[in-house]
């Protein structure tokens, strides 16, 4: 696992992330917050994980994401009283109890525990098969830079908060859960036969369906249009069906 930690230290550190991210900044009084990043048109930049360190946070993000991140966040400081410091600082994932200072991770409770620092000890999981089972979606798996957080199910993962005010993007996604009904999105499949990752998907009749993403045994993730996927559809040489 590829990570990189990002420190938010000054004042108004709080402050600062909370007119930025798509989740309710407060909510580390509880734990760790899972959160992105969005374009002024509502598309993903990035998700990552906030942890509270004293009035500090560290920005748990994929490393291929950290630079453009790091960019993002120093071009919206401005004369803000915060400091940006990449942190040489161990990221260590398991299951099981949650140990005395990791947090769980809130997308879900499959997703057991993160912890930063030293003295953990990570436990050997298939994240994938987990990640599969509750429909959960990666960085630059799943989620890339024509990605709308909510089509990625992040009211279902707990990744933003539609009362907290205003952030960047956030009039796009108030009004597509508001004024519309989603039309695109991630969603389970079960699937049966031999289909690689970007596969397209398509109807019985040949019409585009959506994209194969990630698998796991006899389900996988996939980028469908919901209108026509009712039915049974194809990717490859395997069939598969909406769960």
């Amino acid at each position: 696992m590829d990570r990189t930690v990002i420190r938010v230290s000054g004042g108004e550190a709080r402050h600062f992330l909370q007119g930025l991210v798509t989740n309710d900044i407060e909510k580390l009084d509880q734990g760790l917050v899972y959160a992105a990043i969005l374009t002024p048109q509502g598309k993903y930049l990035a998700d990552f994980f906030l942890a509270p360190d004293g009035e500090e946070v560290l920005i748990d993000v994929d490393a291929s994401l950290a630079d453009a991140l790091f960019q993002r966040l120093s071009m919206y400081k401005l004369r803000s009283p915060v400091t940006l410091t990449r942190e040489d600082m161990a990221v260590t994932c398991g299951t099981g109890p949650v140990p005395e200072g990791a947090y769980a991770d809130p997308r879900d409770p499959s997703m057991g525990w993160r912890a930063y620092g030293p003295g953990f000890e990570a436990t050997p999981t298939d994240w994938d098969a987990l990640r599969v089972a509750a429909c959960i979606p990666q960085t630059g798996v799943e989620l890339g830079p024509d990605t709308f957080i909510l089509e990625a199910g992040f009211d279902r993962l707990n990744g933003v908060d539609f009362r907290k005010g205003c952030y960047v993007g956030q009039e796009v996604t108030a009004r597509m859960r508001h004024k519309t009904e989603l039309r695109k999105g991630f969603a389970l499949v079960e699937i049966d036969g031999d289909a690689d990752p970007g596969a397209e998907i398509t109807t019985a009749e040949g019409k585009a369906a959506g994209t194969l993403h990630t698998r796991s045994g006899d389900k996988a993730i996939a980028y469908l249009r919901f209108d026509r996927a009712r039915e049974e559809m194809k990717a490859g040489d395997a069939t598969l069906r909406r769960l």
